[in-house]
């Protein structure tokens, strides 16, 4: 069979979705059809989304804040994986975690996540950061 005209026939017929949405048997879709309420993701592609994610991350840190690359591996997780969580324009409103980090002050930039209602939702992994950003050390075994 070709592969290729097959796909070509199931994007027309299923149309291609950006966004979840209800198919008209009611369960939730994404893509050319995909029914990931019964099928979910494989790995590969959970993974596949997650390297894209992080590097529209980086690609709109890197833009952002002329500072980040000098910042230590470690300390450069902790900034993406806030961004990662919240997103740009609410890592922007850290301000004052900002102004710290562009002054070299990460004690400063530890205290001031905490003092946030992101650490309040996200628990240990806002403490597991802060741990990070001020000692920049991680002692995470992936």
């Amino acid at each position: 069979m070709d592969r290729q005209r097959l796909f070509k026939q199931l994007r027309l017929h299923e149309g291609v979705e950006k966004f979840p949405y209800r198919c008209t048997a009611g369960y939730l879709t994404i893509g050319v059809g995909r029914n990931i309420e019964e099928r979910g993701l494989l790995d590969d592609e959970i993974d596949f989304i997650l390297d894209n994610d992080i590097e529209v991350v980086m690609n709109e840190v890197s833009v952002t804040f002329d500072w980040f690359f000098d910042l230590s591996e470690v300390r450069q997780r902790v900034i993406a994986d806030m961004i990662f969580n919240i997103g740009m324009p609410r890592f922007k409103q850290f301000k004052n975690m900002i102004a710290a980090l562009e002054e070299g002050d990460y004690s400063g930039a530890a205290t001031e996540m905490m003092d946030s209602k992101w650490a309040k939702q996200v628990g240990k992994r806002a403490e597991r950061l802060r741990d990070m950003m001020e000692t920049d050390e991680d002692s995470s075994d992936f």
